[in-house]
């Protein structure tokens, strides 16, 4: 099977349209670096690592990816510029077959998960968390799954309103207890209508602040606590939302939250509109935690299930 065979025509239109301005800003800087060169040296070398930085692929990803376009061409000894795309595109490639994060083919498919199948979403404010998770709701629904969001972000009133919004526009069951109330008792309630309406999946949407680590790491365990009164495997996934346009910054608070919670899947939104798509790269290297989803634009198909060789063929393909 083709690496875009499980896409369609749409979805790989759009991955192309979100990915556009990480892609030409690549491609702009790759192409005034090898002008008038015909073979791969070491200047060529230096500046594609200037490149890959640039684009925020991270420094330590994009010193492993150099090393191993630098052992290709030792051992291939000439290799014609005109290579390099393919060389840096299946080196890329390689490089995040080896991590131990897999791809998922349908993630809106939830005949191998148990049911309900809890998700707990966590993220700071202004990354896009309530709207991934409406998103995920509404392609949730699509694939003919009942779903039932809990509005446990009670610390902002447009957090709040923002998710009963969604659930209106979705035709989703919205569990909420207002602004200020408790996080942990919101989840609880949201579970439990979902256990009663025979949910398949509930969305618990959280902590949309990153406020001392303590007391963050304390209302977390909270509601998880809380969940498992009802539902003792309760979170099944805990996802940290990033927003990709923001660049190392979106590594930084991937690293922050790993320390207070164990997180089991990232999606990362706003790739379209940026040029540092190579974030998504440097992450998915550096945190071994599968990313699940890419938003590339405003709709809600938009919410792509992330493939790596699919993100890698797109971003380094001419």
């Amino acid at each position: 099977m083709g690496i875009f065979d499980f896409f369609s025509k749409e979805k790989k239109e759009s991955l192309d349209k979100g990915l556009e301005k990480s892609k030409s800003s690549i491609f702009d800087k790759l192409s005034r670096v090898i002008v008038g060169k015909s073979k791969v040296d070491e200047e060529i070398l230096d500046e594609l690592e200037e490149i890959l930085i640039s684009s925020d692929v991270g420094v330590e990803t994009t010193l492993k990816i150099i090393k191993r376009i630098e052992a290709r061409v030792e051992r291939d000894k000439f290799t014609n510029t005109s290579e390099l795309d393919t060389i840096l595109r299946e080196e890329v490639a390689a490089l995040l077959a080896e991590n131990n994060s897999q791809d998922v083919q349908n993630s809106f498919e939830t005949a191998n998960l148990p049911k309900p199948y809890v998700l707990m979403v966590v993220g700071v404010n202004g990354v896009g968390k309530t709207t991934t998770i409406g998103k995920l709701a509404y392609n949730f629904q699509k694939n003919g799954k009942k779903v039932v969001l809990g509005a446990a972000d009670t610390f902002r009133a447009a957090a709040v309103d923002q998710l009963k919004l969604w659930g209106e526009r979705v035709g989703v069951v919205v569990i909420d207890h207002g602004m200020n109330t408790d996080p942990s008792s919101v989840a609880y309630d949201a579970i439990k209508a979902g256990i009663e309406q025979n949910a398949d999946v509930i969305i618990i949407d959280t902590a949309g602040r990153l406020h001392t680590k303590v007391n963050l790491m304390n209302e977390l365990g909270k509601i998880k606590r809380v969940m498992q009164k009802i539902l003792p495997e309760a979170p099944h996934e805990v996802m940290l939302v990033l927003d990709g346009s923001t660049g190392q910054n979106a590594v930084i608070q991937a690293r922050e939250f790993t320390k207070v919670t164990e997180i089991s899947s990232l999606a990362v939104t706003k790739l379209d509109g940026t040029a540092k798509g190579g974030v998504v790269i440097g992450i998915s290297d550096e945190f071994k935690i599968p990313v699940k989803y890419i938003g590339v634009g405003e709709k809600m198909e938009d919410l792509q299930v992330f493939n790596k060789m699919a993100f890698v063929e797109t971003l380094f393909n001419r």
